[in-house]
């Protein structure tokens, strides 16, 4: 199995829905159990023995390279910057792709959180070594296993892992939790502009090349301070369980 040595997390959007926190700081700064957004992410990676994170800065982009700056404990940071343009989740990626090295690699989003599945990074990686076709695997979270989002999903996923999109109309079981393992064969075809991950995934879906993992834990969307109470809740009463 090929363990992906690079990740990039995603924490350069503006966090509009944050408000008021994001008035005065980035989203990825926003603390969540006492630690912000971005340390829970960059300890995740640690635990799973990641070399390097890239992460986008954008939005309050100098306290970010300051937070940054500090943190002394692996996985190794760089920073890529986009306080010229921002360039939404897709355009970010590309961006950044050079310095992701030329194997698969993480891709997480600043705000998911999770509780219990403590291995699901090395489970992406796993998947994706059963199946080297995949231009990428997504971490799923069932949707009645939940907090902080309430839509009528996002994928279907077969008995392979093989995923599907969720049509007008339908609801489906599972909401793409914020982490994938992203092979960078998918970026072929993109430049640095603005857009949205979906491209790629669009991309992927048409050749049957996007599989998914199931979360086994409880998955936190904190998009907004009303979810980032909720998170609180359940971490607390996770730890006064323990």
């Amino acid at each position: 199995m090929i363990y992906p040595e690079y990740a990039m997390i995603a924490a350069a959007g503006k966090g509009t829905r944050m408000r008021p926190l994001t008035d005065s700081r980035p989203k990825a700064l926003v603390k969540v159990a006492g630690k912000t957004l971005l340390d829970h992410q960059l300890d995740r990676l640690q635990q799973a023995v990641v070399k390097t994170a890239v992460v986008n800065i954008h939005h309050f982009a100098d306290q970010m390279q300051e937070h940054l700056t500090a943190r002394t404990t692996n996985p190794k940071i760089h920073i890529s910057d986009e306080r010229d343009l921002l360039l939404e989740t897709g355009g970010g990626l590309v961006l950044a792709a050079e310095h992701l090295g030329k194997q698969p690699f993480f891709v997480m989003n600043v705000d998911t959180l999770w509780q219990g599945h403590d291995n699901a990074l090395q489970d992406l990686a796993e998947k994706k070594s059963q199946h080297p076709d995949a231009l990428a695997v997504l971490l799923l979270a069932r949707r009645d296993n939940c907090l902080g989002l309430d839509t009528d999903g996002d994928f279907h996923m077969q008995a392979d892992g093989r995923l599907q999109r969720r049509k007008a109309g339908e609801t489906s079981d599972y909401y793409y939790a914020g982490i994938q393992i992203f092979d960078p064969e998918l970026l072929r075809g993109f430049s640095v502009e603005k857009f949205s991950t979906n491209l790629f995934w669009d991309k992927a879906l048409r050749q049957g090349r996007l599989y998914g993992v199931e979360l086994q834990g409880l998955w936190m969307h904190v998009g907004d301070p009303q979810s980032l109470l909720l998170a609180e809740q359940a971490i607390k009463a996770r730890a006064n369980d323990q």
